[in-house]
């Protein structure tokens, strides 16, 4: 049976991760803050705020650096830390009225920054591309599951 060879697709997507987040922090810091602050920002806007596990799970941010950012956030009065009404013992993570006024104004100038390169592309790219990159998450989670459910 022949190999097929996924190192070549591999280096592609990371290639793809890398120089989308160059261009993306770049725009990033000209709006004071950094990738990790405005993941976060982005993340609790139009929200009522989230657990620090939540945030973590959905910016991608390791906890010990998540503890770290939202300190500095803190800092800002951008963020502030909550007791958890579910839960005495943890905390959650709210945007202040600061930081729904910057998120009110960072998120959409960065949606527009990122609009002006995906502008180029045909809704057929845009669809395909989505589509790949869904089933390619897909077999992640299938296979992540297997490795959960074997241990």
């Amino acid at each position: 049976m022949t190999q097929k060879s996924f190192m070549p697709a591999l280096y592609e997507l990371v290639r793809a991760y890398q120089a989308f987040e160059s261009y993306s922090a770049a725009h990033i810091r000209t709006l004071g803050l950094t990738s990790s602050q405005f993941d976060i920002i982005a993340t609790l806007g139009n929200t009522q705020g989230m657990s620090f596990k939540d945030l973590g799970e959905k910016t991608l941010i390791t906890k010990g650096t998540l503890t770290g950012v939202v300190d500095r956030l803190v800092a800002k009065s951008l963020v502030r830390r909550v007791a958890s009404p579910s839960d005495g013992r943890s905390q959650m993570v709210q945007l202040t009225r600061a930081g729904e006024v910057l998120f009110a104004r960072v998120f959409p100038a960065h949606l527009a920054y990122l609009e002006q390169v995906f502008a180029a592309w045909s809704q057929k790219n845009l669809d395909t591309t989505q589509a790949a990159l869904r089933q390619l998450r897909d077999v992640f989670y299938a296979a992540s599951n297997n490795l959960k459910e074997a241990a």
